[in-house]
């Protein structure tokens, strides 16, 4: 009796239960045929194992991630998570295709049929895959990195966070500005601290013609060793530039270790110099024009013309 009872209940098992479950894993979701007659099925196992896959992978990538970048400084560890990303998305595509693969689906027919579909999607992030690649090669080249202070369509900002598609500054005025990656490849990029730390930078004034122009090189030379935020290694210097319409241009040089807090620098020593020179008696002169008026002798006069 109770041997038949095992049989009744095994024979459930592998019909019923067992039966339910190969049906529900075998059911077909999506079905279409292609141009050369396969035809290609999507069942409900094969998106479960599709799934599955997806899941162990992420975990097994993140530990992988996990385990090197523990083992980088912190420079370096922000350029591997960056890369990482985008070898990541290589990855759970190429697990995704071995996967269906090994399911028994043709991946050379489900390329074909999505031929056109990839074309499309290609041209359509064109520019997506720019940036893409123009990240990688930042970050490969180390032609950029965070903290380097950059000058692009005329704005400057200090680079603060670098992924895969973009790079993000923070202007002068606290604002972000977010530059697409394909940019750095195909425009001029002003990078002020790719060499090192130190810029030189220039402030530029003109005095009046007559003015001692040994003096004028004193002051402003006094006025440089005055200013916080200035080296005195290397030292600051003066050229005489040029001689202008309205007055005699000189520039003044020096040297400082932050380039993008310079107009503060340059603004309070353009407030000294304004003083230094009130107080040596230096004149900066405003745009000047002589007009000369010549009036012809052949000229006649008020009495001539009413005869």
């Amino acid at each position: 009796m109770q041997e038949g009872t095992r049989e009744q209940i095994s024979e459930i098992i592998e019909q019923d239960i067992w039966g339910a479950i190969q049906d529900i894993w075998n059911f077909v979701l999506v079905s279409y045929e292609v141009k050369d007659g396969s035809i290609i099925e999507i069942t409900i196992g094969l998106v479960l194992l599709v799934i599955f896959v997806f899941i162990v992978t992420s975990i097994v990538l993140r530990l992988l991630r996990s385990f090197i970048s523990s083992k980088l400084i912190a420079e370096d560890k922000m350029k591997f998570v960056s890369i990482f990303k985008f070898v990541k998305y290589i990855v759970y595509l190429t697990v995704i295709l071995i996967t269906l693969s090994t399911a028994g689906i043709d991946i050379t027919v489900v390329l074909t049929a999505s031929a056109v579909l990839f074309v499309g999607i290609g041209l359509a992030l064109q520019e997506l895959f720019q940036d893409i690649i123009g990240g990688v090669f930042i970050i490969i080249d180390k032609s950029l990195l965070v903290g380097d202070v950059i000058e692009m369509d005329g704005r400057v900002g200090r680079v603060f966070q670098i992924k895969l598609r973009t790079t993000r500054a923070l202007t002068r005025d606290d604002k972000v500005m977010v530059i697409p990656n394909h940019k750095f490849i195909s425009e001029t990029l002003y990078n002020y601290t790719q060499n090192h730390k130190t810029t030189r930078e220039a402030v530029k004034v003109g005095v009046a013609y007559g003015s001692d122009t040994e003096k004028v090189r004193q002051v402003l030379l006094e006025c440089a060793k005055e200013q916080k935020g200035i080296l005195k290694k290397p030292e600051p210097f003066v050229l005489f530039e040029d001689f202008g319409d309205s007055a005699l241009m000189f520039g003044l040089h020096f040297y400082i270790t932050d380039s993008f807090v310079d107009p503060k620098v340059k603004s309070e020593l353009r407030f000294n110099i304004d003083k230094r020179f009130r107080l040596n008696n230096i004149t900066i002169p405003f745009p000047q024009r002589d007009v000369h008026m010549f009036y012809s002798q052949n000229k006649p006069t008020d009495n001539e013309e009413s005869d």
